[in-house]
């Protein structure tokens, strides 16, 4: 928390370029990092999931898919906010064949 209240301070301190700049490097360093969406290592198969959970991604667009509702899927999985359904759906939308191509091999499963 100490750091960044140190880059916060910093930030006041540089002109609208420099911080253009900042956030070039920031967006570079994230990588292919999505909002909400994360892949760890030996987690879930190391598909995407969401966020604080180990949901994947592909089971809530499946789930749709199938007819659940949003409200069904927060019913379900309490421990999703519907700001992930927003961020799985956004997601699954940059990603169609990543979460399609694990939407196959788990129905052949």
């Amino acid at each position: 928390m100490k750091t960044l209240q140190e880059i916060e301070q910093l930030l006041t301190k540089i002109t609208p370029a420099e911080k253009a700049q900042v956030l070039q490097w920031i967006v570079r360093d994230l990588g292919d990092a999505f909002p909400g969406v994360e892949s760890i290592p030996n987690v879930c198969g190391s598909e995407p999931c969401i966020v604080r959970t180990r949901i994947p991604v592909w089971v809530l667009v499946q789930a749709r898919r199938l007819g659940a509702s949003e409200a069904d899927l927060l019913r379900s999985y309490p421990s999703l906010r519907s700001e992930d359904l927003v961020n799985a759906w956004a997601y699954y939308r940059l990603h169609r064949e990543e979460i399609e191509q694990q939407i196959a091999e788990n129905e052949a499963a």
